[in-house]
């Protein structure tokens, strides 16, 4: 639904986007994360023929940039950060407008404008004029006028940015929804937000795609073994991380001291059952035992901070 070959956008000598090469296949939700500069912006822009790019080639459902730009963006609803409304306009008459840009039909118009006004909660304010609105209606009315075309591929920037937290679950669920009938592009810094809509993350980081998968899979390759927090209560330091060691499974044992262990293990393992038996065997106390949660901010984190960059970029999966 999406390809992208040797994007780049350079500023005078500076690349912001260097080279960027992926696809994404049709009904896939992507989450595209990054930090501040990372050229995910600038990608996004280039991607929706808002930005000409230096170099690369873009096709978007079939059809390509160099091509037929206004077509191209025919196939695409974007909502950027800053969603660009007018205020003067109340919220229906500003979505007729974008209904009427983007060539919807005067017979499918009330239907249309019914269907996104339910799934971005817009009942309410449908009437109210727009400059009246908080960031989290403006945020919802810009999302309604990326829908009102049915677009087959979404691009959202910052989707949930000014939503309280009821509106940012709607929105979450709204998102998940879309994936089945739409490719969805979601850039967001709200990183539980990618591992419970996203299918498959990016990380771009100077420009470049430096991980590209699963969340699960970025957890497992790139942090190692999961791993499972141990606390004992009287028993000896040196003879329980022997002994945690030799259970089946156990990769490695590290002694945290006063009774506490973290034991790492293959991801399809479970050695919770096995500590509490050789626990009761050695008349130990088990005062703990937790899986140690590997969340997407660590693989985030260490991608892309000096120690990330300085690691081999992992392979983009396409």
């Amino acid at each position: 639904m999406i390809e992208v070959e040797n994007l780049s956008k350079v500023y005078v000598d500076l690349p912001v986007v260097d080279g960027l090469t992926f696809s994404v296949p049709e009904g896939q939700v992507l989450g595209f994360l990054g930090p501040n500069g990372a050229g995910k912006t600038t990608a996004m822009r280039m991607i929706t023929a808002f930005l000409p790019p230096t170099t690369g080639r873009v096709v978007v459902a079939g059809v390509d940039l160099d091509d037929d730009p206004v077509a191209l963006r025919r196939n695409i609803g974007y909502l950027p950060e800053n969603a660009p409304l007018y205020p003067e306009l109340r919220v229906e008459e500003y979505l007729r407008f974008r209904a009427d840009v983007e060539g919807v039909s005067r017979t499918e118009l009330p239907a249309r404008l019914d269907d996104v006004v339910d799934r971005c909660m817009l009942g309410d304010v449908r009437a109210q004029v727009i400059g009246t609105l908080s960031k989290g209606y403006r945020q919802r009315v810009g999302l309604a006028a990326a829908l009102i075309h049915q677009p087959p591929v979404l691009i959202l920037d910052e989707p949930t940015v000014g939503l309280d937290p009821n509106q940012i679950i709607k929105v979450r669920e709204l998102i998940t929804e879309l994936g089945r009938d739409h490719t969805v592009v979601l850039s967001t810094h709200i990183l539980p937000e990618v591992e419970q809509v996203c299918e498959r993350v990016f990380i771009i980081d100077r420009g470049r795609i430096v991980a590209d998968g699963t969340p699960d899979a970025l957890r497992s390759k790139l942090l190692g073994n999961p791993a499972l927090r141990i606390e004992l209560g009287g028993a000896d330091d040196d003879a329980a991380a022997e002994a945690l060691g030799q259970l089946p499974g156990a990769v490695a044992v590290a002694a945290r001291g006063a009774g506490r262990f973290l034991v790492e293990h293959p991801a399809d393992a479970d050695l919770r059952e096995a500590v509490f038996r050789l626990a009761v065997d050695r008349s130990w106390v088990l005062l703990g035992l937790t899986p140690e949660q590997t969340t997407l901010e660590d693989v985030f984190v260490r991608l892309t901070t000096a120690e990330g960059a300085a690691a081999p970029a992992a392979a983009p999966e396409v």
